[in-house]
């Protein structure tokens, strides 16, 4: 009998159902294509922020999630930054990250004329564990120093990113660390390193988790970049080890295997 109630419920599905589902479906699209005409137009510019989605959702007669996923699609296109807080802006910039011997996002940055800076947001030691202590070339269980901080370029969020060195090797680097505002470089400076080199860099991609949608001002589930690095004197000892996540629609990475 339970069986035959299911496909009693299956067979009252009706054809008016299904246009109802197709429609809701395509319904983003339209939202989309609607938006990215008006800003080819000319009707949104650089920096303008388009209407919230609640107002586009009143507009088309849709729900506010189908008007975030047109947004998240303009996003993905390059026409739009969607952050919180700040609405969706058009025609957000993607900052090239260049990847070469040395890699320096602040010093990137100034290049490309803005500002950047550093926040720092926690600092630790922790017993070292796995492939951070074979990376770093430290027994198990060596004291690491956790470093988290987040980058910003004119004030925008950009990365956040997880640092590990060993204690043993930097014991004031806390100290250096928040002295230098978040800046690794000049951490590495108040320490007596002046030059260091990227050793490796592995690049992924994956969804933004919610605490990385809040550090980076971006919608959860948003796309980010993930770089998982080794930094080195220039002898290629290992110093440091650091997985950053960068926002997908700010950032793009820029492999220069022969530049300096």
């Amino acid at each position: 009998m339970r069986k035959g109630l299911y496909i009693l419920r299956d067979d009252l599905v009706t054809g008016e159902d299904d246009a109802v589902a197709a429609d809701a479906g395509t319904a983003w699209r339209r939202i989309a294509d609607d938006l990215a005409c008006s800003i080819g137009k000319g009707e949104y510019g650089q920096g303008d922020t388009l209407p919230a989605a609640t107002a586009l959702a009143e507009r088309y007669g849709v729900h506010r999630h189908t008007v975030r996923q047109a947004f998240r699609h303009l996003a993905e296109q390059g026409l739009v930054t969607v952050s919180r807080g700040r609405g969706t802006q058009v025609n957000a910039r993607r900052v090239p990250y260049p990847i070469g011997k040395r890699v320096s996002l602040r010093a990137n940055l100034g290049r490309l004329g803005l500002v950047g800076s550093s926040a720092v947001l926690a600092v630790e030691q922790v017993a070292g564990e796995g492939e951070i202590c074979r990376t770093l070339g430290v027994a198990e269980g060596a004291p690491l120093w956790r470093l988290q901080g987040l980058s910003l370029a004119d004030g925008t969020p950009m990365g956040t990113g997880t640092h590990f060195l060993s204690a043993a090797r930097f014991p004031e680097f806390d100290s250096a660390y928040r002295e230098a505002e978040g800046s690794m470089t000049g951490a590495f400076k108040a320490c007596g390193i002046t030059d260091y080199v990227r050793l490796s860099t592995r690049l992924s991609a994956r969804l933004a988790s919610e605490r990385e949608a809040e550090l980076l001002a971006i919608e959860p589930g948003a796309p980010v970049m993930v770089s998982v690095a080794v930094d080195a004197l220039p002898d290629l000892t290992p110093i440091h080890l650091v997985s950053s996540v960068f926002a997908g629609e700010r950032m793009e990475m820029v492999v220069e295997p022969f530049a300096e």
